[in-house]
């Protein structure tokens, strides 16, 4: 029996701890979490412009 998970991004002007607030009124329990960097390029280059942050939810039973 597989348990139903979910990502949740954190928004830009949202905090970790408001994420996962929102994460535990949907029903779910966190699990994890992920970053990755978001680059953009400018004269050629990538270059870092913010990172974005993932929390990983399963569903409570």
């Amino acid at each position: 029996m597989s348990k139903e998970t979910k990502w949740f991004e954190v928004a830009d002007k949202e905090s970790i701890a408001e994420c996962i607030e929102r994460l535990t009124n949907d029903g779910y329990q966190i699990a994890g979490r992920r970053e990755e960097p978001l680059f953009e390029e400018i004269d050629g280059q990538p270059v870092p412009i913010k990172q974005i942050i993932m929390l990983k939810g399963i569903k409570e039973s």
